[in-house]
Order: C-alpha cells, then structure tokens, then sequence
C-alpha cells in the first residue's frame, strides 16, 4: 500500500511543469521516498547519484526516434543484416568457439544466437554506446520525451527511475562505478547492452573468477545472454521463426506477440507456413513490410524470447536472421 501510495504521488509531481533541463524538485523528492521505500537505499545514497547526474538533450532527441518505430522491415533489415556484420559474426565464432560452444551445451542456447546478439548490440563490442549512462537514466527517468502518449510516457519514465535506483544497487553489489560507465541513449550497457535491473537479476559469472563483468569477460558476456534467454523461456532444440504465405484477403492481426495460436488455428485464419513444420507448436503471425512486398512470418516461443531481450518483433527477427547468415557460413567441421 505504502508503494502504491508513493506512486501516485511521484506521479502527480510528475505532471507539474519543470524546465527541460531540471529535474522538478517535487519529482526529485517523490523518487527519493519511492527508492528508499522499495530497494532499501538511503535519501544520502540517492542524492549523492542524482548529483553525479547531468540532462542530456540529445538523449531525448535519440529516444524520440529509435529505428523500429520509424523505419519498415525492407529499411531495417539492412541496418542489420550486411555482408560485414556476417563476415564480422563469423570470424566472431570462430575465434570464441570454445567458449560459445561451452554455453550451448550447459543452456542449450544455439551459439549463433549470442553472436547475433552481441552483433546487432554493439557490432560484437565494437560500439557499446558513447553516452553516460547515469546521464542516460536520469535524463528519460525524469525528462522521458512527451511523443503524444502520456499513459506511455508516465510508464517508460517510471521504466527508467526504476533503472536508475537499480544502477545505485548494481553499483553497490558488483562495485562498478557507473557513473564512469559509457551505453546506449537508453542506459543500456556492455558487450549485451544488459540495463541495470537485467544485469542484476540475469548476469552470470561464466568464467569462474567470482565477479559478473559484462564489460570485460566475454565468458559472462556469453553465460548471461543465454540466461536471458532461458530465464525467458527458451527451449532447446524448438524453431523460432518460420516464413508463411497467406490466403487473397486473409487478415489477422494479433494483439500482441504471445504464441498462442496453433498452426492448423493459424491455417484457418488463411495464413500456413511456406515450408511443412512437421510439428504444431503454438505461434503468433507477425507481418512486415519487405522490400519485394509484405511478408508474413510465424514466430514461435524461441521468437517472443528474443523479443523480450527488444520488444521489436523486426528486431528479433534481425537476430534470426543474423544467426541463420552466420551460422550457414560457419568453417568448422
């Protein structure tokens, strides 16, 4: 009660009007009782972070216009799905083979998958990102940009004070310094672009050393990917995505991407996999622009999985498809 409480007061002085390069004292205060009262942090704790904190315009001109939002299937593809970024995951996996492989077989995560993530992420930890996240989560915490959605936009602000408190606990419990710490516009960090609350819950220690570095030991880099996934659902051996073609006039627009729908439900709503399954796994039906036309495909569970790593089912798809180029290419016997 006393959370629900602090809530709805922290959004009430959210709605007060604040200049665009202050954090309203009201909010401020709001979010210091909501942290202290949840995570157990102190008012010094929090104000202490808060003063390392600086607004950055340019966080909330980047948030304004991420690339699913605004971009089509047949121009987001490309971003990711390039002869260089294949070439790059290849020579990626060979190089990290031994270490890929040994994550493969403890989780049953395929070892293309972690490559096509750190892939489209950070071009295999080449561009973890070049703002501060401390600025990053302070800024969209308290300043999220108002794009015509107040519902939205009240959550995703909550979404990063959330992250923000967590980034103090992170901090103390693994003794990063984070405020040193470079990610995403969003606060997204590492070789996996983990925020702070994933860190926490799903970083693991891959190399045995004690310590759950994202930053530094591509062994936990590997080990906490494919704990994502499995904490979410992933299962070994299962398809994740299959091309379908579609019946003239069919029309079915699923309100989410939760696999819910078999395939014979699916085949009666007019749309059937290209190529024969032989399995019935539930699925849900995900349709894009493409650059020859509109495409339909079936995503399965190992599908929303990845979507829950980017909500985008575009971005998801990217990974598979990544995976599939890399893994076609792979040199080994």
């Amino acid at each position: 009660m006393r959370f629900a409480l602090l809530s709805a007061a922290l959004l009430a002085a959210l709605a007060l009007p604040a200049s665009a390069a202050e954090t309203d004292p009201a909010a401020k205060a709001a979010f210091i009782a909501e942290a202290t009262a949840k995570y157990g942090l102190t008012d010094a704790e929090i104000e202490g972070w808060l003063a390392k904190a600086t607004y950055q315009q340019s966080i909330v001109n980047a948030m304004s216009r991420p690339a699913e939002r605004v971009r089509p299937w047949k121009d987001y593809r490309p971003i990711f799905i390039t002869d260089a970024r294949i070439a790059g995951g290849q020579r990626f996996l060979a190089e990290h083979r031994e270490a890929l492989q040994k994550v493969e077989d403890e989780t049953g995560v395929p070892k293309q998958y972690i490559v096509a993530i750190i892939g489209v992420e950070t071009a295999y930890g080449r561009i973890t990102g070049s703002f501060e996240v401390l600025d990053a989560l302070c800024t969209l915490g308290f300043h999220y940009p108002k794009l015509g959605n107040p519902e939205r936009e009240a959550m995703r602000g909550a979404f990063f004070r959330d992250e923000l408190a967590q980034s103090l606990l992170l901090a103390r419990e693994e003794g990063i310094d984070i405020p040193a710490q470079k990610g995403s516009y969003a606060g997204a960090m590492g070789w996996g672009q983990f925020m702070p609350s994933s860190y926490r819950a799903y970083a693991k220690d891959g190399d045995g050393d004690g310590k759950r570095d994202l930053f530094g030991s591509l062994p936990d880099v590997f080990a906490s990917i494919a704990n994502y996934f499995i904490a979410h659902g992933w299962e070994k051996g299962s398809p994740v995505v299959a091309r379908a073609t579609a019946n003239e006039g069919a029309a079915f627009a699923p309100p989410d991407l939760e696999p819910r729908y078999g395939l014979a439900e699916l085949g009666e709503k007019g749309f059937r996999p290209a190529e024969a399954q032989g399995h019935d796994a539930p699925a849900t039906l995900v349709t894009l622009e493409g650059a020859e036309g509109t495409e339909h495909w079936l995503g399965f569970r190992n599908f929303y999985v990845i979507t829950r790593y980017n909500r985008s089912p575009m971005y998801a798809l990217a990974v598979h498809q990544l995976a599939d180029e890399i893994i076609a290419g792979d040199a080994a016997p």
